[in-house]
Formats: C-alpha cells, sequence, structure tokens
C-alpha cells in the first residue's frame, strides 16, 4: 500500500482541479466558438435573403427605369455597383454613349447598348475582379445591366445596359478580343423604352453624344 502525505495530497488535488478546468476551459471556447460560426453563418443567409430583393430606381432627364440585380450570382459585381449607389456617386452623372448597328464602322462584331455611369476619377473605387458570365450563369439579353471595361478585372463604375440580345458580350463572345466577355449583373425590368429612346436619341451623331442624358440619382428600392 502506498501512503501519501498531506502535502502530495494537495498537490495531486491541485493537479486533477487544473485539468478539470483545462478541460472545462476547453469545452467553452469549442461551444462559444461554434456558436459564433452559426451566428455568421445567420447573418450571411440573411443577407443573402435580404440581397436577393435587390432592386434599383435610375431617375433620368428622359425617364425612370427600374433594375433588378443578382448579388447571389454576381456577388462582387452587385456589391460594387451597390457602393456607388449608396454613396449617391451616380447622382448627378449620365448616359453618355449610345451604340448602334450604324455607328461602329471598323468593328466586325456590332453590339446595341447605351452606357452611362461616368463617375469623377478621384472618386472611384478600385477595380474589381471580373466576373465572367462563364462563373455567374448570367447573359447578355435584352435588358441586360453590365459593366463597362477595358482589360480584364479594370471595371469601375461605367455600366452599360443591352438593347436586344447580345451573345457576343458573353464569355467565349467575339466583341472582345480577349475573350473574357463582360460582367453581367442585372437586368432592366421597367424601363426599356427610356433605353431605346437614349440609344435612338442623336441618330446623327457618333457614339458619345451630347448634350448627355442625365442620370438624376440611382437609389436602392424595395
Amino acid at each position: 500500500m502506498c501512503w501519501m502525505s498531506q502535502k502530495e495530497k494537495n498537490q495531486n488535488f491541485c493537479m486533477r482541479s487544473d485539468t478539470r478546468q483545462k478541460m472545462a476551459g476547453s469545452w467553452y471556447f469549442s461551444l462559444m466558438k461554434r456558436v459564433f460560426l452559426l451566428l455568421i453563418a445567420f447573418v450571411m443567409v440573411k443577407t443573402v435573403c435580404a440581397q436577393k430583393a435587390t432592386r434599383c430606381l435610375i431617375q433620368t432627364s428622359l425617364g425612370n427605369m427600374t433594375v433588378e440585380l443578382y448579388p447571389e450570382k454576381a456577388p462582387v459585381t452587385v456589391a460594387n455597383f451597390l457602393r456607388y449607389v449608396d454613396a449617391h456617386l451616380y447622382d448627378s452623372s449620365s448616359f453618355f454613349r449610345a451604340v448602334r448597328l450604324d455607328n461602329q464602322p471598323n468593328n466586325p462584331v456590332k453590339i446595341e447598348v447605351i452606357q452611362g455611369g461616368n463617375v469623377d476619377s478621384l472618386k472611384q473605387f478600385p477595380p474589381i475582379p471580373m466576373e465572367t458570365t462563364e462563373q455567374t450563369g448570367l447573359h447578355h439579353l435584352d435588358g441586360t445591366v453590365s459593366m463597362a471595361r477595358g482589360t480584364p478585372a479594370s471595371a469601375t463604375c461605367n455600366f452599360f445596359i443591352c438593347i436586344n440580345d447580345q451573345p457576343s458580350l458573353d464569355f467565349g463572345g467575339k466583341r472582345n478580343p480577349d475573350g473574357q466577355g463582360f460582367a453581367a449583373f442585372g437586368k432592366v425590368t421597367s424601363g426599356m423604352d427610356i433605353v431605346r429612346k437614349i440609344q435612338l436619341l442623336y441618330p446623327e451623331q457618333g457614339q458619345y453624344f451630347k448634350p448627355v442624358v442625365t442620370i438624376i440619382s440611382i437609389s436602392r428600392i424595395q
């Protein structure tokens, strides 16, 4: 039989107590971690559900348009657009370009769009990664809203609206030599008559026209 002194018994008791405390602390930390992750997941799901209903009203000097955005399919592009909307940077900008079948003589691949959303370069946010139509599953159809760009991942604030279906603007399309297409992220749900009116406003001018059509404001709506 092994006898322990009172001091040894106290030390052994303390060691067991420390072990129990560490186990309890580890369990508590694990539980809190799970709760935290569940809270994050809940917030993300709630945010996505709210975003699915995102619509914007584009008020122009010629009339209004309503657009529906697709954050569940093009989250980066939609978030970028809404960043400009929420900062009111599109207010007092304009639609300044109308591309028709008869005003692009040097381009073998013809498209029909209007372009707008010019923001002062000093107020622009950094360019965003490009979400191609191959990634999002969206296509450039009649009324599609998409980001204008130069090179891939260079889009900032300018956007365009398609008139009629424009498959050459999708990933693999021939309009842009790099074959990446453009980043579609929404669709005009009302006001396509205004879009067509802007496109045909100055038939005697080239793609870039004056006076421009003022974008009075772009705002979120329910």
